[in-house]
């Protein structure tokens, strides 16, 4: 794994106290990683939700809301 540079960010305060505090900037790729991956995880819990749903309306015979909720799970249909 590649090392990790940690950047320090110096700034200072209008305290009466002269002291410098550091701040941890997170790089780009974390960023980045993280983002997809929640993405992920939001496009699969919500795929999951909405088939829930669409399979009970299908047990309960309730035509009115499988057809709102299928055209909600369409967009999920093309990956």
């Amino acid at each position: 794994m590649k090392k990790h540079k940690v950047v320090y960010r110096l700034q200072r305060t209008k305290r009466k106290r002269a002291y410098v505090t550091a701040k941890r900037e997170i790089s780009f790729e974390v960023k980045l990683a993280t983002r997809l991956m929640l993405d992920e995880f939001y496009f699969t819990w919500n795929k999951n939700r909405l088939e829930a749903q669409i399979n009970e309306c299908i047990d309960q015979k309730d035509a009115e809301r499988f057809k709102e909720l299928s055209a909600a799970y369409r967009p999920y249909t093309f990956e």
